[in-house]
């Protein structure tokens, strides 16, 4: 089949390049000079397998207050004039009951485990310089309560046989000798020995590499897509028409107003968020495991010779610039936890929209309008980490019907 992909940031390019893998004619198509430039460039770098947890979690509710009036808070929500943000935000608080979240954790654990299976068992994707480790995921907590819900949580998530295990603090410090900065704070943690992490820009540009040369129309604007009766016809562009015997959207926080042109209405909303990248100043001072505070909703991850640091989940609409107070709060944070670990001084800074759904469960399949457009969105902050298994969806929801 010939078929376009719209968006090459992680899940895009992972889309073409499986499409591609089953002998289909691919376009890729995206308005940047350059794959994986948007919410795949710098963020949290974790390729949490077995931490899949939605943001919409029965914990917001008690939180709730806090969440939405302390300006050191993780989430924050600045209130604009757009009526989609409150109906997203209505949205997710109904999302955040425990049959909601567990059906979230069972969908999203099933297609980060399909990534981790398809990127081991594939020796093209092994071979991309991506800045892979496997040493693991630490969550780290500092609250007796919350700890005692993790544990509950891994518990649970063991019966289905998920390799999370709740450890002391002295094991913490076993597993990662760089927390005997923050030793003091910690009572316990749950860590994820199969989880890993790695450069999300560079397997990106690597899984481009595999695609044809042919295959890459960059700096091509998406204006949007032409539909008669139940068929797309054509992908508007800057540069003319297009056609294909199928489109598969897979534009980030894009895909809404793409969705819209032809009646589609996906509630994806841009949640923004930060990182910082630095270059390690002492190695041993620096985590190589990949460590996320529970408190405070940051992320740590070892990319070679730097450290990224990635935090934040803030509704303000399309927006990309820096906050300097949300980045200051977070080196602020990373310099009184790991003060040697990194020149923070020398951070490259970044902000990012992750394109959530108010349950945290991508949109994978058909979109119900067309007949031949399908949906590879919505997948929020683990992007990278469902990017493989959600393009296997879709290759294999392609194959079905050329099957049919």
């Amino acid at each position: 089949m010939d078929i376009i992909v719209i968006g090459a940031g992680v899940v895009g390019v992972s889309t073409a390049w499986r499409l591609a893998q089953d002998g289909h004619k691919v376009r890729l198509i995206d308005k940047a000079a350059d794959v994986g430039t948007g919410a795949s460039f710098s963020n949290g770098a974790q390729l949490s397998y077995s931490y899949v947890a939605p943001l919409a979690d029965p914990s917001v509710w008690a939180q709730l207050p806090k969440l939405l009036t302390d300006p050191a808070s993780p989430v924050q929500f600045r209130p604009g004039f757009d009526l989609f943000q409150y109906r997203w935000l209505m949205q997710f608080l109904a999302a955040c009951t425990p049959e909601r979240a567990r059906r979230t954790i069972d969908e999203l654990g099933a297609l980060a485990e399909s990534s981790k299976k398809i990127l081991h068992e594939n020796a093209a994707l092994r071979a991309i310089p991506f800045e892979w480790t496997q040493t693991g995921k630490l969550v780290v907590y500092s609250g007796e309560q919350s700890f005692a819900a993790a544990r509950l949580y891994a518990e649970q998530q063991a019966l289905s046989g998920t390799d999370k295990r709740a450890v002391s603090t002295e094991q913490c410090l076993e597993i990662e000798p760089a927390l005997a900065s923050i030793a003091e704070r910690l009572v316990g943690g749950l860590f994820s020995p199969g989880d890993e992490a790695g450069d999300a820009y560079l397997f990106t540009q690597g899984m481009a590499r595999l695609l044809d040369a042919d295959a890459l129309m960059l700096q091509t604007e998406v204006k949007g897509l032409v539909r008669e009766g139940r068929t797309i016809k054509a992908v508007h562009t800057d540069k003319g028409m297009l056609e294909a015997d199928l489109v598969v959207l897979a534009a980030g926080v894009d895909s809404r107003r793409l969705g819209r042109s032809v009646g589609l209405d996906l509630p994806i909303y841009p949640l923004k968020g930060y990182s910082a990248t630095a270059p390690v100043a002492v190695p041993a001072a620096a985590p190589s495991v990949s460590i996320t505070d529970a408190k405070r909703k940051v992320v740590y991850a070892r990319l070679g010779s730097t450290l990224r640091l990635a935090g934040a989940a803030d509704l303000v609409g399309h927006n990309l610039d820096i906050d300097q107070a949300r980045v200051g709060q977070l080196l602020a944070d990373a310099r009184h936890d790991f003060p040697d670990a990194a020149d923070w001084a020398q951070s490259r800074l970044w902000a990012g929209q992750r394109p959530a759904t108010p349950t945290g469960r991508p949109i994978l399949g058909r979109s119900g309008v067309a007949d031949n457009l399908l949906l590879n969105v919505g997948h929020g902050a683990l992007g990278f980490t469902l990017a493989l298994g959600s393009a296997d969806r879709i290759a294999r929801d392609v194959a079905g019907r050329a099957g049919a």
